[in-house]
């Protein structure tokens, strides 16, 4: 029988990679995200934002009751959808901070609650996509990395919390050729090239590499990865930079 994944934040450059690689994998993806209706790589697009269901009460009762009209089983959830608001803790937004963690945070919890009994029948797993942030950051990224940390601890809690019911684990991406790691850099190639060479592996990751590993660990079949945060850095946390 065919497994059922659902994407948040599928749009993006990990997101899309994400359901391609799945629905390769014969995965019937579900993919949700606040952008305009494109169906991509996905069986069904669903446009949905993270941040309302998160604040708004009744945008959540709303697709509470869709998403249990459509998505009756659920293998996998993969909480993908990640917002960047980059900003020196002097001048950072209350608002820019609040919506930083109900998309990156709140919003992974709420849809792992959510789905969690259709995950426990199916003995399916959550992924939660987070960052190197949350281990190795650098100035502006307060927000950001507040967020993903949190994220990582999230995993680590509901795995205990949910012990063999349903698999949780995290991956932690360094950089990777996305929109928003493009943006982080305003569009500057020659600090994305600099950026290239200070990874030991020369280079910065790519979709598919997240995409592939997330697939790794919905299909680990004797299920011991579990509460694990795994690194796909390129080795760049092993570097101390010298002067």
């Amino acid at each position: 029988m065919k497994k059922n994944v659902f994407i948040t934040g599928v749009l993006g450059g990990i997101g899309s990679a994400l359901a391609k690689t799945f629905r390769s994998d014969d995965y019937y993806v579900y993919g949700v995200d606040m952008r305009e209706d494109f169906y991509g790589n996905c069986d069904r697009f669903i446009r949905f934002d993270l941040h309302e269901f998160v604040r708004d009460a009744g945008y959540r009762i709303k697709f509470t009751q869709i998403f249990e009209e459509l998505i009756p089983k659920l293998d996998v959830l993969i909480n993908n959808a990640a917002v960047q608001r980059l900003d020196r803790l002097a001048n950072i937004k209350l608002e820019d901070w609040q919506e930083t963690l109900n998309v990156n945070l709140t919003g992974p919890m709420l849809l792992s609650k959510l789905f969690l009994a259709r995950l426990e029948k199916s003995q399916g797993c959550i992924i939660n996509i987070a960052s190197i942030h949350q281990q190795l950051t650098k100035p502006a990224f307060v927000s950001y990395a507040t967020s993903k940390s949190a994220l990582v601890g999230l995993t680590k809690a509901m795995a205990v919390d949910l012990e063999g019911k349903v698999r949780v684990n995290a991956i932690s991406p360094a950089a990777i050729e996305t929109e928003m790691l493009r943006a982080g850099f305003e569009h500057d190639e020659a600090a994305i090239d600099e950026l290239r060479k200070i990874h030991p592996v020369q280079r910065i990751g790519y979709p598919d590499e997240v995409a592939k590993l997330a697939l790794f660990l919905a299909s680990e079949n004797l299920g011991f990865i579990h509460g694990a945060n795994l690194t796909l850095d390129g080795g760049i946390s092993s570097v101390l930079k010298d002067l």
